[in-house]
């Protein structure tokens, strides 16, 4: 910098210093160098309106940011609000259902596919099936004096048309204003408490009318429904091998669902036998599934029969007493554990519970038997054309004894080999 310049600038600062000192006391001031052919005023107004106008700029565009933002803001409540509001209402008007099992979640109070009024109307379906049923006896009570009291009868039928009523009104009541989930759910639990205890009395019945033995009885399942089912009375005990057989008889679509599931404290799959979906029949010990080549969904009667071992998890699958196939490696040396809960027509998902409607069987099923023993082809071929029963190593008998029902799983007569079609 020449002299003259280094002059002007001293000049320009000792000005600007005086200037500013006047206006505002002892201030700190620092100086910058100007062109020296540049107005010192111009200059002075430059420097100190110049961060002025930014800080100005800056704290205009933070205010829009921040109005655009809250603006943002409160579209989004508004949108919550909205949502809330439309998940309450879908709430208010389902079912109540839980949780899951293989491979999806689990309801306990009716297949949640199925709408309020259909689910009573399928109770109403149940009641005429017990209608029915009542009729039947009133028959067979003409024919043979002996033959049940007609004031029980009188009394039954008086229940059981009460009971129609009341499913009936419900429905209507239904279709025309849905009530809530909460009143919905007390009403069916009534309706099918008083309905277990129409079958029990009307089973009581038709014991009565002839000296069949104990076992000539079958469980009908007429609906896909998680709330009815059978369960024996006794657990299964420990086991190293066994053998279960049964019969069925069932044209569901898709799958025929559950004939029975042994669920134990901290396993609700040790031992199931279960037609899922579009799945194949499966035989599950231990949660570890066998797939088992029966073709049963044709509406006819079928005898299976299922044999294992935990010596390497040997298994056998026998259908009308023809060995269909076998395996192994089906949870090898597990025992199957005691201290159970046996339920026919049902997938557990809990100890005695967690049943789920998609899983439930639906069709006729009777003579389930299970041994502690690996029986012979040549058992099993006996059992399957009623020409013989194995001797020895029985640890569930199909006796009505045995099996409670419950939700309104019905009991039938039925005789093997006289009903296989």
């Amino acid at each position: 910098m020449d002299g003259f310049s280094g002059k002007l600038f001293f000049l320009s600062c000792a000005l600007a210093a005086r200037s500013f000192a006047q206006d505002f006391g002892q201030t700190q001031f620092i100086c910058t160098s100007v062109p020296k052919d540049m107005d010192l005023c111009a200059a002075a107004t430059m420097q100190s309106s110049g961060p002025a106008e930014d800080l100005k700029t800056t704290v205009l565009q933070l205010r829009e940011t921040v109005l655009q933002q809250k603006e943002t803001i409160m579209n989004q409540k508004e949108t919550i609000r909205e949502l809330t509001a439309k998940l309450s209402r879908c709430e208010s008007q389902s079912l109540p259902g839980p949780g899951g099992r293989r491979p999806g979640a689990k309801n306990t109070m009716g297949d949640v596919s199925r709408g309020t009024a259909d689910t009573l109307t399928q109770l109403g379906n149940t009641l005429q099936t017990l209608k029915q049923r009542l009729e039947n006896l009133e028959q067979y009570s003409r024919a043979n004096s002996t033959r049940p009291a007609n004031s029980l009868k009188d009394l039954l039928q008086n229940k059981m048309d009460d009971m129609e009523k009341q499913v009936l009104t419900r429905v209507n009541s239904v279709e025309e204003a849905r009530p809530a989930a909460r009143n919905h759910t007390d009403q069916r639990n009534r309706v099918e408490s008083t309905l277990t205890t129409l079958h029990h009395r009307i089973t009581d019945l038709e014991k009565g009318k002839d000296s069949r033995p104990s076992d000539t009885f079958q469980l009908t399942f007429p609906l896909r429904t998680n709330y009815m089912y059978a369960k024996a009375k006794k657990s299964l005990p420990e086991m190293y091998s066994f053998s279960v057989c049964l019969w069925l008889k069932s044209n569901a679509s898709p799958g025929v669902g559950t004939p029975f599931s042994y669920a134990v404290p901290g396993q609700a799959n040790e031992l199931v036998l279960i037609e899922w979906g579009n799945n194949p029949m499966e035989i599950l010990i231990n949660d570890k599934v066998a797939k088992l080549p029966f073709l049963i969904n044709d509406g006819k009667w079928h005898h299976l029969c299922i044999t294992w071992t935990t010596r390497d998890g040997v298994w056998e699958a026998f259908q009308d007493g023809v060995l269909r196939g076998s395996g192994e490696n089906l949870a090898p040396y597990h025992p199957i554990k005691p201290e159970g809960v046996l339920v026919l027509g049902q997938e557990q998902d809990t100890l005695g519970g967690g049943f789920d409607a998609t899983q439930a069987f639906v069709g006729e099923l009777a003579n389930l038997n299970i041994w502690n023993r690996k029986l012979s082809g040549t058992e099993i071929y006996s059992l399957a054309t009623c020409s013989g029963k194995p001797a020895g190593g029985g640890v569930f008998s199909w006796t009505e004894g045995s099996v409670e029902t419950f939700g309104g799983a019905t009991k039938w007569t039925f005789e093997p080999c006289r009903s296989l079609n």
